[in-house]
């Protein structure tokens, strides 16, 4: 008589290889699941996938929440840095904005990255009063009364 051992084993590594091969497949990395080390490396590698024009929403999908955010309104359109850690400059744990690299939107567009970027934003004048709202209602004008 022949032994199912072999049929056995064979089977369970079928099962296990098809597992693996659906996990590598379907598993989408959490970047805020991830340690900092292995966020900073996917956040850099996910930088050269960005293009200008992509969308704020697009961006966080992308790389997930980011480290810092600012914002403010300047010539009445909305500025956006978003702060994305990917390099260590001390080693103590705490990420600050010098160990990120910032991502400027504009209307909720890309509109810069890197270095530079975060000066770019900085020089923006802010506006101090809310912009005016145009009424787009036509308003009705009363007859003359000609008595």
């Amino acid at each position: 008589m022949k032994s199912k051992i072999p049929v056995v084993i064979g089977t369970l590594f079928l099962a296990y290889i098809a597992f693996v091969a659906v996990v590598v497949l379907v598993y989408k990395p959490n970047p805020e699941d991830m340690s900092w080390e292995d966020r900073q490396a996917y956040n850099q590698g996910k930088l050269t996938e960005l293009k200008l024009g992509q969308s704020g929403e697009s961006v966080v999908e992308m790389l997930g929440r980011p480290d810092f955010s600012e914002a403010k309104l300047s010539q009445g359109q909305t500025l956006n840095v978003l702060f994305y850690r990917t390099h260590q400059t001390r080693s103590d744990g705490v990420t600050t904005k010098d160990e990120c690299t910032p991502l400027l939107f504009r209307n909720d567009q890309l509109i810069a990255w890197g270095d530079d970027t975060y000066q770019q934003y900085l020089q923006q004048a802010t506006d101090t009063e809310p912009q005016p709202v145009r009424d787009t209602v036509a308003t009705a004008t009363k007859p003359v009364d000609s008595h």
